[in-house]
């Protein structure tokens, strides 16, 4: 097999596990609420449910990759400079560029983060159903009877999971017509939902500043390469594979389009939206921003402070005739015994 061979089998079988696992569980649930356990639908609805799992799992990934992009971007001035400084020795500028990164505590790959992670998933699900599709090979707790029924399901009872849009030329003694129109449309949606995310991460989330340089040439680059890579790639996609792709693509359009309406970076038009939105619903309830943050601040002044009680003494310290000092003051001499407090002045006895 080879030392690659291993490796790709050393990696891959747990993911067999696991994404079968989470399939399984997914059919099971479905089968239980009255769908077909040996149609298309149901292991549909299944490769969906477990697109959601994946990504949910992927949430800190997704948080991370936020964060090293917000970073990236605040960066870029301080990059220019780097550039101005050390634009004619270009290794000596990818150094100070690293050192700087790497003081900020800013990953540049970090980004990428969530896509290295799920390619090897998306593999493991292209293994199962290719192979259950042409021998019923088991994997991880996909069985030699599930392969096959996963193989052979149908959506609708016309569109089978295991064509894609190439191989449906072929497939019977004529081209499937109806395979290639839905296989065409989840390539497009594919295409669409990846285009859409990152131009949507590069007009509203990235400051002016960061428009320019090589970060800026880089998101550039992907904005239009991702979209044709998954697009050329995508007609060779089982459907089932490309329920899940798609799927993926939604989660992640919709998960960006929040975290940059309610959590944007500084200095971009979201930024600004979502200021002008702050503004538009404290006038709404009759206030302005800064009279709502000065509510705050006398709301919190207003709240009665702690009482602090007084420690208790020892009997040795009460019969010294001190007491412990309160807050603020000095200790007091306690009057002697059998002697009223009020009394013990000269002043007083008068």
């Amino acid at each position: 097999m080879g030392i690659i061979g291993d490796i790709g089998h050393f990696i891959m079988v747990p993911l067999y596990y696991i994404v079968s696992a989470v399939l399984i569980g997914w059919h099971e649930l479905l089968s239980l609420i009255g769908l077909d356990p040996a149609g298309g639908l149901s292991w549909a609805l299944s490769i969906i449910g477990l697109t959601l799992v994946i990504r949910a799992a992927l949430i800190p990934l997704f948080v991370k990759q936020i964060k090293s992009s917000r970073n990236m971007q605040l960066l870029q001035p301080k990059v220019k400079e780097l550039q101005k400084k050390y634009g004619h020795d270009r290794q000596k500028l990818a150094e100070e560029t690293m050192k700087l990164y790497k003081d900020a505590g800013t990953n540049p790959f970090a980004s990428c983060l969530p896509i290295l992670m799920q390619m090897p998933i998306f593999f493991a699900l292209f293994r199962l159903l290719d192979q259950a599709a042409r021998s019923g090979k088991a994997h991880g707790f996909l069985d030699a009877d599930r392969a096959k029924q996963f193989g052979q399901s149908e959506i609708f009872g016309a569109i089978p999971l295991k064509e894609s849009f190439w191989n449906s030329r072929t497939w019977g003694d004529e081209p499937h017509g109806l395979v290639m129109v839905v296989a065409l449309i989840l390539v497009l949606a594919m295409t669409a939902t990846t285009f859409t995310t990152q131009r949507q991460l590069m007009a509203k989330n990235m400051p002016a500043e960061a428009m320019s340089g090589p970060y800026a040439q880089q998101q550039k680059m992907l904005l239009y390469i991702l979209p044709v890579a998954f697009g050329l790639g995508g007609v060779a996609f089982p459907i089932g594979v490309l329920l899940y792709w798609t799927t993926s693509n939604l989660w992640t359009m919709c998960q960006q389009f929040y975290v940059i309406r309610n959590n944007p970076a500084p200095g971009t038009p979201a930024f600004a939206a979502k200021e002008e939105r702050d503004r538009a619903k404290a006038a709404r309830h009759g206030r302005t921003p800064t009279e709502t943050v000065v509510e705050e601040k006398v709301e919190e002044g207003r709240r009665p402070a702690t009482r602090q009680q007084p420690k208790r003494q020892s009997r040795s310290q009460r019969k010294g005739g001190t007491t412990q000092s309160k807050p603020g003051g000095q200790a007091r001499k306690s009057p002697p015994e059998g002697k009223d407090e009020t009394t013990n002045h000269e002043g007083d006895s008068k």
